[in-house]
């Protein structure tokens, strides 16, 4: 089929290479100039593990390829996925639809036969009818179809989980022209068993929210054991291991950290309290979730703080992850600005390390000094301290560090090593949710 794909951010662009993978001929959109020489020239803007090989795959078989030209983009496309930013607008925390609704108006006025309009973007319930009303304002005369088709990637495994989805969601409205052309774009996944959920469209466009709603309470509610956990003497790790092997629960998400962050989950909690209170009602849980989870994320830099002792004595603070999670180069919403702001603003220096995560840190980290690799970060440093779960931070050389830090003190906070292991090595060690003392 003819794909265009408007948008070539992280979900329309993998979303589109995976498509063309499947043998659909598209076109991915985009107005910044940059961004498609850069895609034209081999190069992927964002950094998600396989993506650059699996571009390059699919430009040299034709059957992906990249245009500012919107206009020749959908002029023949059989479907228009739209994949725009929706940030949550500033002031209300409402989802910013401008992107949308402006991809909506281009479209129509290039429509020249009967196309699938496909909302990508995670976008609130009634969007899809603002967007058919815009379209038939805008071009009365337009035959054209609205559907959503919310997507469910985690940055760090996009491509496996487009490839091999838990289930895929389309909304439409008793649209026997759209079911089929929806039905054909993912045929290659439904006859690998994965679910084809048809719902009607604001079924659809409410299914994402609720979903990262859920996720959101998930990992807040594990954190918040965590804190109890801290309290009684008892172990998280375990906790989570306990509650997860129930399969009503799941093991999923129940990893205590420093409180949720990225592109998803905060701006899609406060988008759906805020469609919850436009609608008379309310969504205390989730309401709860957003300010548990940011109070968790300020207490951090307190954390570390107090772990070193003497706060005025802890001059330097290493800090070695500072994406929002691992294999992403994203730094929305990121726990470690939380963290870092809280220590600078404390009096201390802080030398940091990401494997992919600094060129973006530099934009909104003035103050921090970023270092070429975790050792030269912990050298005379008085705290190390573990932000973000990266692979590579999961193996260091304890003895080496231990060598190169003025005070031995590891604040890890997810919980990648084992007390006795950091112990036996001559460190101090502070994780979250563990006893005090723990049994070697």
């Amino acid at each position: 089929m003819r794909i265009a794909m408007i948008g070539s951010g992280y979900v329309g662009l993998v979303s589109g290479t995976c498509l063309a993978d499947f043998g659909h001929q598209v076109a991915c959109v985009d107005q910044a100039e940059a961004k498609i020489r850069m895609l034209k020239d081999g190069k992927v803007p964002i950094y998600e593990p396989g993506l650059e090989d699996l571009v390059a795959v699919n430009v040299r078989a034709g059957r992906l390829s990249f245009t500012t030209d919107l206009k020749q983009a959908v002029s023949n496309a059989d479907i228009i996925f739209i994949a725009v930013g929706t940030p949550s607008r500033r002031g209300d925390g409402h989802a910013d639809l401008s992107h949308i609704y402006a991809a909506a108006r281009e479209i129509a006025a290039c429509l020249a036969s009967y196309a699938v309009i496909a909302i990508k973007s995670t976008a609130p319930v009634g969007t899809g009818d603002e967007v058919a009303r815009i379209m038939k304002e805008t071009n009365p005369t337009a035959d054209f179809s609205v559907v959503s088709n919310p997507e469910f990637l985690r940055e760090g495994a996009a491509i496996n989980d487009f490839q091999h989805p838990d289930r895929i969601v389309v909304g439409l409205n008793d649209d026997s022209r759209a079911r089929e052309v929806m039905a054909e774009v993912y045929r290659p996944l439904y006859l690998n068993q994965a679910p084809l959920l048809f719902t009607s469209r604001r079924t659809s466009e409410l299914i994402k929210y609720a979903a990262n709603s859920f996720l959101a309470m998930k990992v807040t509610f594990i954190n918040e054991m965590a804190e109890l956990c801290e309290r009684v003497g008892a172990d998280v790790q375990e906790v989570a291991r306990g509650i997860g092997l129930d399969n009503r629960i799941g093991s999923k998400f129940l990893n205590a950290g420093p409180g949720y962050g990225g592109s998803c989950l905060p701006k899609d909690t406060l988008a759906l309290v805020r469609t919850a209170q436009e609608n008379g009602t309310s969504l205390r849980l989730i309401e709860t979730t957003i300010e548990v989870n940011e109070k968790r994320r300020n207490s951090m830099a307190t954390r570390i703080l107090k772990a070193t002792g003497d706060a005025g004595k802890a001059r330097t603070i290493a800090i070695l992850g500072l994406t929002f999670k691992p294999n992403t180069d994203d730094m929305r919403e990121a726990p470690s600005l939380n963290i870092i702001d809280g220590l600078i603003k404390a009096g201390m220096v802080v030398r940091a390390y990401d494997p992919e995560g600094m060129p973006a840190a530099r934009l909104l980290m003035p103050d921090v000094v970023f270092a070429k690799d975790p050792y030269v970060a912990v050298e005379g440093a008085d705290a190390l301290v573990i932000v973000t779960e990266w692979s590579e931070f999961r193996a260091l050389d304890m003895k080496k560090i231990r060598q190169l830090m003025r005070q031995p003190l590891i604040v890890d906070l997810h919980n990648i090593y084992k007390r006795a292991e950091i112990e036996r090595d001559g460190l101090t060690y502070h994780g979250i949710g563990k006893p005090l003392t723990e049994e070697k």
